[in-house]
């Protein structure tokens, strides 16, 4: 994909590229145990969106509307099981292919595409599940090669978790090999924000489950 802002390249690794804690796929698995603290995502100033997204905005408003709702979910085991099934589901349904040079479009429920598309159509099975568009946050970030990458990072009491499409693992946001660039704002999704960090108090935004 390609924007006056961000290229984004999607490379296809394998599920174990990250040696770090997450939410795996497998029996057995678990969400990390509760710490002192947690470190979530904050909001900068405005930036400009990619155009690519005012474009699907445009063509999607549903998809880019405001549903209220909590910013933070409570991640009950329902709910991790769902966030397991769409990450692993849409990531199996979707075959990776670049949108062709010079062009960039974001797109839904395809059978082939990059890696906003995977965002988009994890977001768009997660609203249909009744999660609020406020914890559901399109993001970009570039890796450690410097390629631009998009996911969906989802906010919840376990975290700011991110599904990638090139993982079937579920990762806290500072667990990828992201460098944060951007992402949705969390009372408009039509605008967006600069990313920064913030240690939060996790007695007051964690609930056991």
């Amino acid at each position: 994909m390609q924007s006056s802002r961000l290229i984004v390249i999607c490379a296809v690794l394998a599920s174990s590229f990250f040696p770090s804690r997450g939410l795996a796929a497998g029996p057995g698995s678990a969400i990390r145990n509760l710490q002192t603290a947690i470190e979530r995502m904050r909001e900068g100033s405005f930036t400009l969106a990619p155009f690519a997204a005012v474009k699907f905005c445009l063509a999607n408003q549903g998809q880019c509307e405001d549903t209220g709702g909590d910013q933070i979910v409570n991640l009950t085991e329902e709910r991790r099981q769902e966030l397991l099934s769409v990450n692993s589901g849409i990531n199996r349904a979707i075959k990776p292919a670049n949108d062709a040079s010079g062009t960039d479009v974001w797109s839904l429920d395809v059978a082939v595409g990059d890696c906003e598309d995977y965002a988009l159509t994890k977001k768009k099975n997660l609203l249909e599940l009744g999660w609020p568009s406020r914890a559901l946050r399109i993001a970009v970030g570039r890796t450690r090669s410097g390629e631009g990458h998009a996911v969906l990072v989802v906010k919840t009491s376990a975290g700011d978790l991110v599904l990638d499409n090139r993982s079937s693992t579920i990762r806290e946001w500072t667990r990828t090999d992201l460098r944060w660039i951007s992402m949705q704002s969390s009372q408009n999704p039509k605008l967006w924000v600069s990313i920064n960090a913030q240690s939060v108090d996790a007695a007051n935004n964690y609930k056991h489950w």
